[in-house]
């Protein structure tokens, strides 16, 4: 497939703190990549710099075909980008604002009228094009920044962090819209710290932390890289825990876990459904009693942890606002 964003040995230091270690990226079309990093890790700085918005020390940045280095100008027209916060006129109805936008792109008056309604159609905005965007949800605002990005159909739209601070149905409905940008052709870079939503809409995901990759894959080939399934089994009460464990430890990868004064035991399983049949069996031959019997995969959140040592948070990363950077120009 080609690539539609092509990142190569990018970095990028604050006096004496260095915030990007040679980052490289690649999302072929029509695809999404989903960027994934605790606080401070890097995402924004590297969104910045990919959108033109930031200078790098070093590397390369290609988006659509164009250098974005040396081109920044006709990069900005294979671009859209929605951030953090919606970028909307609250004083402007929704129908103004993506005008306003279509006009500035050097549309015409019919042209800007035209797209203006096509991207409140598709993104479910058409009942409120007349209301003052000010008067708007979360949800809907987000949506209408997001259409104010899409007004030159651009081939690579840059989201980040999209639906911080959306309650659960501004979510799903913003989930809604990317998966039918990416339907369409779109490609998509993602910075999220909800990593529900990075394995739900991303085709490929890359951790960074400290200013490195630190990993990248599909989810489910991170979550295998941290271990496989793990079978977990209740006991039944006054049930000893030893004969278990035993057990376990002949059909598991590794050794059983028993936390003290808990009736359950666990071990990572290669074949997660095969070996519980297997385990079960072993278990009645051993005549231990159980009451239940679970496997789990790793969820995006262990792979989190894993690599990072820290636990997701659904935060945005700080902006680093006492430093002053020329947007390329």
């Amino acid at each position: 497939m080609s690539l539609a964003v092509e990142v190569r040995g990018l970095a990028k230091s604050y006096g004496k703190v260095r915030v990007l270690k040679e980052i490289d990226l690649e999302i072929p079309s029509g695809t999404v990549l989903g960027l994934l990093g605790p606080n401070g890790a890097g995402k924004t700085t590297t969104v910045r710099i990919v959108t033109t918005l930031l200078r790098p020390d070093a590397g390369s940045v290609r988006v659509a075909g164009v250098d974005v280095l040396a081109d920044p100008a006709t990069a900005r027209t294979r671009l859209g980008l929605s951030g953090q916060y919606a970028a909307v006129d609250a004083n402007l109805t929704g129908y103004e604002n993506l005008r306003m936008v279509a006009r500035l792109y050097g549309m015409s008056r019919k042209q800007a009228v035209a797209r203006a309604d096509e991207l409140l159609s598709a993104l479910g905005l058409t009942h409120a094009a007349g209301r003052r965007a000010g008067t708007y949800s979360g949800g809907m605002a987000r949506r209408l920044d997001l259409a104010g990005s899409l007004v030159a159909r651009p081939p690579v739209v840059v989201l980040d962090e999209p639906t911080t601070g959306l309650d659960p149905r501004g979510r799903l409905e913003m989930w809604q819209v990317i998966g039918d940008l990416v339907n369409d052709g779109t490609t998509v870079l993602l910075t999220t710290q909800y990593l529900e939503e990075a394995d739900l809409l991303a085709d490929r995901i890359t951790v960074i932390d400290k200013g490195g990759v630190i990993a990248r894959g599909s989810a489910d080939e991170l979550k295998t890289s941290i271990g496989g399934d793990r079978l977990t089994v209740t006991l039944a009460t006054g049930q000893s825990a030893w004969p278990a464990v035993s057990v376990l430890a002949q059909v598991g990868v590794g050794e059983p876990v028993h936390e003290p004064g808990t009736d359950t035991v666990s071990v990572v399983v290669g074949n997660g459904s095969r070996t519980m049949v297997e385990a079960l069996r072993r278990l009645d031959d051993a005549g231990v009693h159980i009451v239940d019997a679970v496997v789990v995969r790793p969820t995006l959140d262990d792979v989190f942890l894993s690599l990072t040592g820290t636990p997701a948070a659904p935060a945005a990363e700080p902006a680093i606002d006492d430093v002053q950077e020329e947007v390329l120009s």
